[in-house]
């Protein structure tokens, strides 16, 4: 049966408030036991099935406490769902090799998701990791 694009709104909602308010518990309503997520951003990170994504948002809980997505646009067409949204947190915890710098991020992310049986089954993501890496001050200053 194919999601109505009411459906996968709702749907996507229900994983931004889950993640914002750290419901993970709810995850198992919103996303399929195989769940996959692709980051070209991330590519050490796998992530093959929905328990592998809860421990990746806690870790990334724990070095970004406050972190909240906000999905700015949503649209939804067939099987697929598409999101601009906006990050923002403090690097309080370590990040992988990265110690907490105490700094604030401020950063905009895109993703496709793939709906199967009304569940979210699967996530291409990306952003820019320089822009990141630059407001955490982890890049060398410009000359001049």
């Amino acid at each position: 049966m194919a999601t109505t694009g009411d459906e996968a709104r709702a749907l996507i909602r229900r994983l931004e408030t889950a993640m914002n308010e750290r419901r993970l518990d709810e995850l198992d309503d919103v996303v399929t036991a195989g769940f996959v997520r692709h980051c070209e951003a991330t590519p050490d990170v796998d992530v093959r099935s929905r328990d592998q994504f809860k421990e990746f948002l806690v870790n990334y809980t724990a070095a970004f406490p406050d972190n909240v997505q906000t999905f700015t646009q949503v649209v939804a067409e067939g099987d697929r769902i598409g999101i601009w949204a906006n990050y923002t947190g403090t690097h309080t915890g370590a990040l992988g090799p990265v110690p907490a710098t105490g700094k604030p991020v401020d950063f905009h992310f895109g993703g496709v998701f793939r709906v199967e049986d009304g569940k979210l089954a699967e996530f291409w993501l990306t952003w820019d990791n320089m822009a990141i890496m630059a407001q955490l001050g982890l890049l060398p200053e410009a000359p001049g």
